[in-house]
């Protein structure tokens, strides 16, 4: 007869929170992070370009805003672990408030380029505290063992739930102010233009963004930390980077998932800098191209939430996580490839090709990310895990950036997506070969095979997986 391991006494610190609580929480915080960034998901592009900017100029705002993220994203990276997780998402969400309201209201250069490199500082803060706290009023209450890939799948479908939502809200808000007569006019006039129909949606998102830094200032209790000061904080920031240089360098499975972190980024740059012009081609006007695009977000997000639930399944059917990522990732190179071969056609057929495309980039991400975390969370320790996922992050922000650029520097056509298509491939050939093994470690694997002894690594412990997910690089 065995025994049954006994879970680990709860925490007062966090409030005395269960398993089942800490989960709701979490699912609502990522939650309303997203809903505002999927309200500026379908009417971004369209609204800087009302504003009179090219697709040149729009590119370099997204770099900004991707620079930003992965400059910050290591020194960033132990901020929560010093100060708390609670503190740092209420600074996420104040400053995703102030972006979005120079975003709305924006009319100059300078102001939308702030605006999107204050969203790429949240970006850095944000891109972990939330699950960190999950994970550890999980482990105060039921001990290091505990279930975690339940509260992290719920916690994704609300993400993706959230931007599809906001997406629909985002598009369908502008379209609907248009059917108003006047409306958009009075808006323009009474604001001395500096509020139209497209900018309504992120004005309305920093509003949701207000009611986000409530409730995790109200909602997440966790244990208090030593009084420290700036300095000390700033002062392990070179360690900090250093570790995270040296982890990819000396290990070839994470170094293989955050080179597929990096094809990601350059397959999201092209999906996000080139889809919204052509829906609105596709319509023949902004308003009504930012109404089909949030339809076609809606749906893309809706696949990745489909794909990281079946996640699970695909490793099963493949056999591991590792040729899970591998299919996860030839359906992306397919989806990018009939977006690229159906640039200059607008027939029903050719239109049904590219949207069956864009929902294979958004299932294949979908599908790939979980089984990439599953790998990397049983590569590192706890000491090390936050500072894979931040260099996770840094990989996919810095391509992402390069690849917007690029995308918008080449001329419309097939090119910059077959170009993406060629980066998702390289990524996923990666894969072909399993990784050689390594010295077992406590716990069986998701497919029931030995894991690799863990990776001490740094004092970074708050960076997330969103980063594998389409929507973790807002547009």
């Amino acid at each position: 007869m065995t025994s049954r391991p006994v879970p680990a006494a709860v925490s007062p610190g966090h409030g005395g929170l269960d398993g089942a609580t800490a989960r709701r929480r979490y699912v609502t915080v990522s939650f309303l992070f997203w809903l505002p960034i999927g309200m500026s998901i379908a009417t971004g592009v369209l609204l800087f370009t009302e504003r009179g900017m090219g697709l040149a100029a729009i590119a370099g705002f997204y770099a900004v805003h991707s620079l930003t993220a992965a400059a910050m994203e290591l020194p960033t990276g132990g901020l929560s672990d010093v100060i708390g997780r609670r503190p740092v998402l209420a600074i996420a969400g104040l400053l995703n408030l102030t972006a979005f309201t120079l975003i709305g209201l924006g009319a100059a250069g300078w102001a939308i380029a702030l605006g999107m490199g204050l969203m790429g500082l949240a970006r850095a803060l944000s891109s972990g505290p939330a699950e960190a706290w999950y994970v550890d009023t999980v482990h105060a209450h039921a001990g290091p063992d505990a279930d975690l890939r339940t509260g992290l799948a719920r916690g994704s479908s609300a993400t993706s739930a959230a931007l599809a939502l906001g997406t629909l809200l985002g598009g369908g808000l502008p379209w609907l102010l248009g059917l108003a007569p006047g409306a958009g006019q009075w808006l323009a006039d009474t604001t001395g233009g500096l509020v139209i129909p497209l900018s309504v949606p992120a004005l309305l998102g920093a509003l949701v963004e207000g009611v986000f830094v409530l409730y995790v200032l109200s909602a997440l209790p966790e244990p208090p930390r030593p009084r420290t000061t700036l300095r000390r904080v700033m002062g392990g920031v070179p360690a900090a980077i250093a570790a995270g240089l040296r982890l990819g360098a000396r290990d070839a499975l994470i170094r293989r998932i955050l080179l597929t972190a990096s094809a990601a980024g350059a397959a999201l740059a092209a999906v996000e800098l080139l889809t919204p012009g052509r829906a609105a081609a596709l319509m023949g006007t902004a308003e009504s191209g930012a109404l089909v695009f949030a339809g076609l977000a809606c749906a893309g997000f809706l696949c990745s939430a489909l794909g990281s639930q079946l996640a699970p399944l695909v490793a099963r059917f493949t056999g591991s996580s590792e040729r899970a990522v591998l299919a996860s990732l030839g359906l992306v190179t397919l989806g990018l490839t009939l977006l690229g071969l159906t640039t200059h056609a607008m027939s029903p057929l050719a239109t049904t090709v590219a949207v069956t495309g864009y929902g294979l980039v958004y299932l294949g991400l979908g599908a790939a990310g979980p089984n990439e975390n599953d790998l990397l969370h049983r590569r590192v320790d706890a000491s090390g895990r936050a500072t894979a996922l931040s260099v996770q992050s840094l990989s996919l922000q810095l391509v992402a950036a390069g690849a917007g650029l690029g995308a918008g520097a080449l001329p419309p056509g097939p090119l910059p997506w077959l170009l993406a298509a060629t980066a998702v491939l390289a990524g996923a050939l990666l894969w072909v070969r399993r990784a050689a093994p390594a010295p077992p470690h406590h716990g069986p694997s998701a497919t029931g095979g030995p894991v690799a002894a863990p990776v001490p690594a740094g004092p970074l412990h708050d960076t997330a997986p969103e980063e594998i997910h389409p929507h973790a690089r807002p547009t």
